[in-house]
Formats: C-alpha cells, sequence, structure tokens
C-alpha cells in the first residue's frame, strides 16, 4: 500500500501540468504558478513547448521526454528529482499521460517513493464529450485505434456490442478510413466529430455515423469523434449448471470469485449432498 499526502511535506515533486489544446488564454493560474516555480520542465516537443513559455515570459530549462527517448530520459528526469529540484511534466497539448507520454515516468517515479502532483487543466476527450450531445457518462475513453486497417476493423468489431459512449482520436489522414470501418461495423448510429477545440475553426458535427463522409470530403486539424454505445448489447451466455459434472461446477464458481472451499459447499448445497462427498470427488480427479 503507497499513501501519498501531496501537501504535507516539502519533498521535490513531478508535477503533470495541463496545458493548452489550443487557446492559449486556457491556462489556469495555478499551472502558470507551478511552471515558473520548478527546476525544470520535461516536454514532448521543445520547439512547442518553449512558445507556450515564451507567451507567458516563463524561463526554465527543458527536457526532452518523448516517446522515443522517454526510459532514459525518464530516468534523467527521476535523478533530478532525487537530488532536489521539482519537475514539471507537459505534453504537447491537454493533459500529461492521456495519448501522449507519461505513464511510464509517473509509474517509475510512484516507484522511487517520488510523490507525482496532477494540476488540472484542458483536455479534448472532456471538451468534446460535454458539447457533443450524447450521453456523457458513463463513458470510455480508446484514444488512437490501429493504424493497421485489419486490426482497427478488428478492435472496433470488438466494441461492436459496448453499451457505454465510445470517445476516439483520430489524425486527419486517416479519418475517412477510421469512419467507413465505424460505418460498416457500427451501423446507423448517433456521434459527433469534435475538431480544432478551442482554435478559431472549432467546429462539432452532430448527426449519424453513416452520414459523416458525405459531409466530411476533406479534413483538417486535431479530431475527436465520439460515438454512442449500442442500445441493444451482447453479454455471455451463462453456462447452464445442469449441464455440468461436479468438477466444472465447482471450477465455475472459483472463477466467479468463491474459494474453493466456498464452491465446494455451495455445489455439495445446490446437489444436496455432503461436503466430504464433493470434496473427495474433486480431489480424486485433480
Amino acid at each position: 500500500m503507497l499513501i501519498q499526502k501531496s501537501y504535507e511535506n516539502t519533498n521535490p515533486k513531478l508535477y503533470l501540468v495541463s496545458t493548452p489544446i489550443g487557446n492559449l488564454g486556457d491556462i489556469t493560474f495555478r499551472a502558470l504558478e507551478i511552471l515558473r516555480m520548478v527546476d525544470y520542465i520535461a516536454c514532448e516537443d521543445t520547439r512547442v513547448t518553449i512558445k507556450l513559455l515564451n507567451y507567458y515570459d516563463i524561463k526554465k530549462p527543458l527536457i526532452s521526454y518523448h516517446e522515443h527517448n522517454k526510459y532514459e530520459s525518464g530516468i534523467n528526469i527521476i535523478n533530478k528529482i532525487k537530488l532536489g529540484n521539482n519537475v514539471a511534466l507537459v505534453s504537447d497539448a491537454g493533459t500529461p499521460c492521456i495519448s501522449d507520454p507519461g505513464y511510464e515516468i509517473v509509474k517509475l517515479a510512484i516507484e522511487n517513493n517520488i510523490d507525482v502532483v496532477p494540476i488540472p487543466g484542458p483536455s479534448a476527450l472532456i471538451s468534446a464529450l460535454i458539447c457533443s450531445g450524447l450521453v456523457p457518462q458513463p463513458f470510455t475513453f480508446l484514444g488512437f485505434l490501429d493504424h493497421r486497417k485489419q486490426d482497427k476493423r478488428k478492435q472496433l468489431e470488438e466494441l461492436k456490442y459496448h453499451p457505454y459512449t465510445m470517445i476516439f482520436y483520430e489524425a486527419p489522414h486517416r479519418f475517412r478510413e477510421t469512419i467507413s470501418i465505424m460505418s460498416e461495423v457500427f451501423g446507423e448510429r448517433s456521434c459527433a466529430i469534435v475538431r480544432e477545440i478551442s482554435k478559431r475553426y472549432e467546429e462539432v458535427y452532430r448527426g449519424l455515423l453513416n452520414d459523416v463522409l458525405s459531409y466530411y470530403e476533406d479534413i483538417k486539424g486535431e479530431i475527436v469523434i465520439i460515438v454512442e454505445g449500442t442500445t441493444h448489447p451482447q453479454y455471455p451466455e451463462e453456462p447452464l449448471i445442469e449441464e455440468m459434472d461436479i468438477i466444472e461446477q465447482v471450477n465455475h464458481y472459483v472463477e466467479l470469485g468463491l474459494s474453493k472451499s466456498e464452491a465446494i459447499k455451495r455445489v455439495a448445497t445446490e446437489r444436496k449432498l455432503s461436503k466430504r462427498e464433493v470434496y473427495n470427488y474433486y480431489h480424486s480427479q485433480n
């Protein structure tokens, strides 16, 4: 068990700082306060982050931390914190760790008993969800689907009977293919396409999934796809108890979470046998 009391000590920390997803005015006062306070800022692309820092006249040493160097750079960041430095982690836009590098260094920090403090702020998936007009909870965030068409289709087939609102990210050059497969797999469902959130060309399409491609011949910008869950979920059929033998029935209850002893007792009751009879038979066959 690990308990973090974020503000009951002065130990150096790793701060996860959310940054604007478009409009630079969307950053919080607290995020700016943290960025000015820390000793280092770790970021995906220093060229992107420096624009934000220059806009708010913040001058701090930057550490490159991205998908291709996250392990070695992560160790470097942890070592700096151990030496007494506070470090802020930012992504190019939005909340760190959400479809961006960050999970690995958070895990590494926790393993090294370093406090990890979230600094709330913009998130594309939440912003898109609340203006979509679709049921906001429960929802499932899926992020980016696989780039390969066959694997993408397989992922969507597995979600065909998912009952909750689904949120995806997609790149413009893969958008038409993704929507086409979604239409084939999900059928006629309500959806929302939200792009360029908080920017000048922000746009929200609300309609049926099958009609999306007739509207978008081409699309640009950062895209969030939101699709309603199925109204006809399929659930796996429960095996028929009466068709099981004693061994299968005991194992079935164990898989459902009972201890072996509890499962044997339940089977004995249901079959009107003594617990010892079931116990002896079960163990004679295993």
